[in-house]
């Protein structure tokens, strides 16, 4: 009978994960199964170091980290408000943590003016179909100031965020509104440093608030499609006419 030589065994090494790395590990397994849910309470410190086998060090600072990232609300003292509980992520939690992901991230150019399309396409058709009085005022106020003579491009550049975050918002789809905020907000330095770069920006800011307005008046009359195509000839219009961003 023929010997066959047996593989040697490759031990490579393995990650090292810090304790409370392995609790929010653990906590975020339970949220996604729907063990726990916005209101629950999750187990006192001393019983979840003991269930997961790790510090209460450990723990606390797991915790510590939730808390900042509003997942958990943590109420010392004694009574049924007291200990730790499973929060509803408020939008302002959810869009700081997207909007630091897709600054910090160095997503090309390009492919962020791509996403802006398909989120803000979809917005403007919404809010054409959808958007009440109240949320057109939203949209308009930003809109009328950028039509103010001699705008700086900081004031412009603000506002127009507000008039694209308002649209968003008045989709009525929280998500898109949160991630359009984001986007928007990571975009805000080097947006304003390439319009700084713009030899004329007195001609530009003028052609992009009559897209603006061309957007505004399309949803104000409830036309979805051409709302959406205004949008996006927009978001592609303006990427080009800032050629410092195509450097990004």
């Amino acid at each position: 009978m023929t010997n066959v030589a047996q593989p040697t065994p490759q031990w490579n090494p393995v990650a090292r994960v810090r304790s409370h790395e392995l609790v929010i590990a653990a906590i975020e397994d339970q949220i996604m199964h729907g063990a726990l849910t916005v209101g629950d309470p999750l187990p006192s410190e001393r019983e979840l170091a003991a269930r997961l086998q790790v510090s209460r060090a450990g723990v606390r600072e797991a915790i510590r980290v939730l808390e900042a990232q509003g997942v958990v609300t943590a109420n010392v003292g004694a009574g049924p408000d007291a200990g730790t509980f499973i929060a509803a992520m408020p939008s302002a939690a959810l869009t700081r943590f997207l909007r630091l992901h897709v600054a910090l991230s160095n997503f090309p150019m390009v492919d962020i003016v791509d996403a802006r399309v398909m989120l803000e396409r979809n917005s403007a058709a919404l809010a054409a179909a959808h958007a009440s009085a109240a949320e057109l005022d939203a949209i308009r106020i930003p809109l009328l100031q950028m039509d103010t003579p001699g705008l700086d491009c900081e004031v412009f550049n603000d506002a127009d965020t507000a008039f694209h975050v308002a649209i968003a918002e008045a989709s009525g789809n929280r998500l898109v509104a949160d991630m359009t905020v984001a986007i928007r907000a990571s975009l805000r330095h080097p947006i304003l440093a390439a319009m700084r770069q713009v030899p004329d920006w007195t001609t530009l800011s003028q052609t992009l608030q009559a897209q603006h307005h061309g957007i505004f008046d399309a949803i104000e009359s409830r036309d979805a499609q051409r709302a959406a195509d205004l949008t996006e000839q927009h978001i592609r219009a303006a990427f080009v006419a800032l050629p410092t961003l195509q450097e990004r």
